[in-house]
C-alpha cells in the first residue's frame, strides 16, 4: 500500500485547540456504575459541552449516544498490559510487526524521511505505533466512536480523564472530521493510530495538504503522530531506548510500561 509522497508543505499544521475553559461554573454532570442514569447524565453533560463551546451537531451526537456496555467490559478487562515483556510482544505480533515495518519503510522513504525532517521523529517510531496500534490501519475498531468515550465520561472509574477526550470528540462532529457514526476502538480511540479524540482534536495535522484532518487516511494520521510525539517534547536526533531522553515521550502516548517498552525495541529493530 502506497502512501501520498509528503512536502514540507503539504504537512502544513492543522492543529485545534481544545477549549475546555468556561465563562460561568456548570455543576459536573454526576457519574454512575451501570447503565441506567446514561440518558439522565447525557443532558447534564449537555449542558457542560455546550459551555465548553460544543455547538448543534455534536450536541445531537450526544444526545444519540448509547451506554456501550463493551467499552466498560474492555476497561475492567486490560489484560496485556500485565504481561511480562516478552509474552506481550509475542501476544501482539512484534516480529510481523517488525518485519512489515521494514517492508513499509522501504517502499516509502520519502514519506517517512519527510516526516523525520519536519517533526524529528524517527520512521521506526511511528511505524512501530502504527502496528502495534491497528496492524497498520487492518482493524481501527468497530465501536462507535462518541458512544464509547461518553460511556467512559459518565462511568465513576475514571470520569475525569475521560471527560476532556469527550468534549474533544463532539467537537470533532461538529468540525466534520468524525461523525455521530464514527467507528472506533472500545475506548473511542479513531484512526491509523488510534487517537483518543481529545488528542485527535489537538494534535490533528492535514498531512496531505486536502483541507481537512482525517484520522482513518493513513498519510494524515502519521503525520499526526509525529506532531503529537514532537509536541510532547520529542528531541529530534536524541535515542528513545529507555534512559533515553525521548523514552519519557513514548511515555505520553501509552501508559503502560510494557507497551513503552515495546515500541521502542520493535523501532529500534525497523531502524537498523
Amino acid at each position: 500500500m502506497t502512501l501520498t509522497a509528503l512536502t514540507k508543505s503539504s504537512l502544513r499544521f492543522a492543529i485545534f485547540g481544545l477549549a475546555l475553559g468556561v465563562a460561568s461554573p456548570v455543576a459536573a454532570a454526576s457519574c454512575g456504575n451501570t447503565g441506567a442514569g446514561f440518558n439522565a447524565w447525557k443532558a447534564e453533560f449537555a449542558r457542560e459541552a455546550q459551555k465548553a463551546g460544543v455547538q448543534q451537531r455534536g450536541l445531537q451526537a450526544l444526545a444519540a449516544a448509547r451506554y456501550a456496555s463493551s467499552t466498560i467490559a474492555a476497561d475492567r478487562n486490560q489484560k496485556s498490559f500485565r504481561y511480562s515483556l516478552d509474552k506481550f510482544m509475542k501476544i501482539r505480533g512484534a516480529d510481523t510487526i517488525v518485519n512489515q515495518g521494514r517492508r513499509r519503510k522501504a517502499a516509502n522513504p520519502q514519506v517517512f524521511s519527510a516526516l523525520e525532517r519536519i517533526y524529528g521523529v524517527p520512521a521506526g517510531v511511528i511505524i512501530a505505533i502504527h502496528g502495534m496500534e491497528t496492524g497498520f490501519g487492518g482493524f481501527m475498531g468497530k465501536s462507535n466512536v462518541v458512544s464509547a468515550i461518553t460511556t467512559l465520561t459518565y462511568d465513576c472509574r475514571r470520569s475525569d480523564f475521560f471527560k476532556p477526550h469527550a468534549i474533544g470528540a463532539l467537537k470533532l462532529v461538529d468540525r466534520g472530521a468524525i461523525t455521530a457514526n464514527t467507528k472506533g476502538a472500545k475506548h473511542g480511540e479513531l484512526g491509523h493510530t488510534q487517537f483518543l479524540p481529545g488528542n485527535a482534536l489537538t494534535y490533528g495535522v492535514d498531512g496531505n495538504g486536502d483541507g481537512r484532518i482525517d484520522f482513518y487516511n493513513q498519510t494524515d494520521a502519521l503525520a499526526s503522530t509525529a506532531n503529537f510525539l514532537r509536541q510532547k517534547g520529542w528531541r529530534p536526533g536524541q535515542g528513545y531506548q529507555p534512559g533515553q531522553p525521548n523514552f519519557a515521550v513514548i511515555k505520553q502516548w501509552n501508559a503502560a510500561t510494557v507497551y513503552q517498552k515495546a515500541i521502542a525495541i520493535m523501532a529500534a529493530r525497523i531502524d537498523q
